[in-house]
């Protein structure tokens, strides 16, 4: 197999605070350095103690020295990086320190057998696409944001329903009460999208997956789209409380009856960074016990 471009500048970053991640960013900082490569962590994981020679960048600036960044924590962390850093094209690396990690292929005990192949080229890259949410108000913009996995409509209250319209490319597809909507990427199809009784898409099939929430009739069932298709949600007059909208279940929009939503493809994909014996299957057969005797 032909070798990819190799890495010198490599920034790691995780979950601020964490001690796990702390103590992994600090085991990373000096594999790289012994392997020669500049190192950049961004202020918010900075700690002297466990950090020598290393270059202390703004988080927002990372993407911008580095040609790979390791982000050391759960999907969350990868997902939180991957939006703030999309713009910047940077191929990103995972390291488990979360619960399932669907998207982290790297336990912390594999840092030293996997990750000097990897720097030197010996892996595969992976583009995935994201999301982008923009919310409407007589016409004007009031909010927007990407997201790796799903864009989720939802009351923001408990026990309440929500009415919405669904249109696709401006076609009526149907009017909804229920519980709220899942628009989930290939990558999201594990995730909410998959509590919701949604299918699992292989990161391949470059699909939308729409996935009603407790709807209020059993003829509604999740559909998949092809992801060039442009979806708009229309929050109808008889809401009376305030829904919202979640991107990743981290980047929340409150909103009112009558406003618009439109999802579509994002402009720029996310390159995940793979070691050479990542199998998609394998990691579903693992996190989701496929391969346990009954």
């Amino acid at each position: 197999m032909t070798k990819q471009k190799s890495f010198s500048k490599i920034g790691i970053t995780g979950k601020p605070g964490s001690k796990a991640a702390i103590e992994t960013i600090a085991l990373l900082s000096s594999l790289l350095q012994k392997e020669g490569k500049d190192v950049f962590v961004p202020q918010r994981n900075y700690h002297s103690s466990e950090h020598k020679n290393t270059q202390v960048v703004p988080f927002s600036e990372l993407g911008q020295h580095c040609d790979l960044v390791i982000v050391v924590g759960g999907d969350g962390s990868l997902l939180k990086t991957a939006r703030e850093l999309i713009d910047n094209k940077i191929p990103l690396l995972g390291i488990n320190r979360g619960h399932l990690g669907f998207l982290a292929d790297i336990r912390p005990t594999e840092i030293e057998e996997k990750i000097p192949p990897i720097l030197a080229g010996e892996y595969s890259l992976e583009n995935r696409f994201l999301l982008h949410a923009s919310v409407l108000r007589d016409g004007k913009e009031i909010g927007q944001s990407c997201a790796v996995n799903d864009v989720v409509l939802y009351p923001g209250q408990i026990a309440k329903m929500i009415t919405f319209e669904l249109y696709m490319d401006e076609k009526f597809v149907y009017h909804q009460r229920s519980d709220g909507l899942i628009i989930s990427t290939p990558t999201g199809s594990t995730a909410y999208a998959l509590s919701g009784g949604g299918p699992i898409v292989a990161p391949e099939n470059n699909s939308i997956v729409l996935v009603p929430m407790f709807p209020h009739t059993l003829t509604s069932r999740p559909i998949t789209v092809s992801k060039e298709r442009e979806i708009k949600l229309v929050i109808t007059s008889q809401v009376p409380h305030s829904p919202q909208l979640s991107c990743d279940g981290q980047e929340i929009i409150s909103l009112q009856p009558g406003d618009k939503i439109k999802i579509k493809q994002y402009h720029t994909e996310m390159s995940l960074v793979h070691p050479l014996d990542y199998d998609y299957f394998e990691v579903l057969r693992s996190k989701l016990r496929w391969g346990e005797k009954l």
